[in-house]
């Protein structure tokens, strides 16, 4: 397990933290696996019941993959890692509550819409910004955000880039709660002690109901192949370049 995800268990509850604050709490491939573990792990121990996912640094929950580690290689292969991420966010059925403090964009909002309960400061700011740079969001948004939002919200965030911050968001229904930052984990685990009061198999059975009946794999499975033909896009590599150089992008005449 990389110092970079964290995962304790308190009680019945699995907590897991984002720790590279240095870096906006973006994902590096080691750290995705390390959360692919522990949420595998939260699933099969029948002692835990509800996981709260936080960050460390009070900057960012997380600004998605670390572009340099992971983007660069999956246009070279042709590939999403973030894959069997959408898939297995989709088969937990036991509640998950996201704890947001900062920015939350790009893969990190994908990240959280695969949450249950969300809980954000006043700080937050929430954007999928991935079209500004010639890529297209695919870890779940094209499928999630549509169900989670209105149309018009969604579009709008999916398509514009722009972030809107913790107000919008729970205007629109995005988020559940804003709290000053300082309250954040007291109120998380306020949720999840309320969740522990209720019938664990009955909690488990909403959430599966839930879940299997939105049928999300053959939309997944749509998402991803557009996502991979994005990919090898020559204006990949453009907005690539002007993302590290920090420059609008030049795109090539249609």
């Amino acid at each position: 397990m990389t110092t970079e995800f964290l995962y304790h268990r308190k009680g019945r509850i699995a907590h897991m933290r984002f720790n590279r604050p240095e870096k906006l709490n973006a994902y590096t491939a080691e750290m995705y696996e390390a959360m692919v573990a522990a949420f595998a792990d939260f699933q099969r121990d029948d002692q835990l019941r509800v996981a709260i996912l936080s960050a460390a640094g009070g900057r960012a929950f997380c600004t998605g993959a670390d572009l340099k580690s992971t983007v660069g290689p999956m246009t070279r292969q042709g590939g999403h890692f973030t894959d069997r991420t959408k898939r297995f966010f989709s088969d937990i059925y036991k509640p998950i509550i996201a704890v947001v403090d900062g920015y939350c964009l790009a893969g990190g909002l994908e990240i959280l819409q695969g949450t249950d309960l969300r809980i954000a400061s006043p700080e937050s700011t929430f954007a999928l910004p991935e079209v500004r740079w010639g890529l297209t969001p695919g870890g779940g948004s094209h499928v999630r955000l549509p169900r989670q939002v209105p149309w018009a919200i969604a579009m709008e965030i999916l398509l514009l880039g722009r972030p809107i911050d913790a107000e919008r968001a729970y205007q629109v229904g995005l988020i559940n709660q804003v709290v000053p930052a300082a309250e954040l984990l007291d109120t998380a685990e306020t949720m999840a002690a309320t969740l522990l009061e209720n019938g664990p198999a009955a909690v488990q059975a909403v959430k599966e109901g839930v879940l299997r009946s939105l049928s999300l794999e053959t939309p997944f499975a749509i998402e991803n192949l557009i996502a991979e033909q994005n990919l090898r896009h020559a204006d990949v590599q453009e907005g690539l370049a002007a993302f590290a150089e920090r420059r609008p992008a030049k795109w090539r005449e249609a």
